[in-house]
């Protein structure tokens, strides 16, 4: 089973973890941005901003833009990628969301990374939905990288770890089951 780690989004809880990578999601219609997108641009002096209004970020699902961060911030690499409209998010864009996010990195050889699940930085999913998706992608947790870290305030910290806690029982029990 994977390790849950968390961050609160906070710049300075952002500031004291150890990670190459920090993933953010931006909405195609949401301006200014919000969520971690929102942390990272006032950091980045509105550079992420400047980048939508020129039409570089769009917000597309299937997007994702990888820049240089380390000057601004403790990580070597932020990536944005796209949700599409905030109206017509859905299962299918998180799950599409999280496996481009999950597919950069491993193409980048990441072994650490801050993630915002997607969607959860306005947050337009529930938490346990989300915890759902993830786990379904993620699999039975052999995952090569050593810690995903993943942005959630403590209400939504508690509402996935007892999400995932729950399913490790459920699969526990069917696993009984069957013996």
């Amino acid at each position: 089973m994977i390790d849950l780690r968390f961050v609160a989004p906070d710049l300075r809880r952002l500031d004291e973890v150890t990670a190459e990578v920090v993933a953010c999601g931006v909405f195609r219609d949401t301006r200014p941005l919000t969520g971690l997108a929102g942390l990272v641009d006032w950091r980045l002096a509105g550079r992420l901003s400047r980048l939508a209004k020129q039409g570089f970020l769009v917000g597309e699902v299937g997007e994702v833009l990888v820049m240089p961060i380390r000057a601004r911030l403790p990580f070597d690499k932020l990536l944005a990628f796209g949700l599409g409209p905030r109206a017509s998010f859905s299962d299918e864009t998180f799950r599409r969301a999280l496996e481009r996010v999950l597919d950069s990195l491993t193409g980048l050889s990441v072994k650490k990374a801050v993630v915002e699940l997607p969607g959860r930085g306005e947050p337009v999913i529930d938490p346990e939905r989300a915890t759902d998706i993830l786990l379904d992608v993620l699999g039975n947790g052999n995952d090569e990288r050593e810690a995903l870290s993943f942005v959630e305030d403590g209400d939504g910290q508690k509402r996935i770890e007892k999400q995932a806690l729950d399913r490790r029982r459920n699969a526990l029990r069917a696993q009984g089951a069957r013996t």
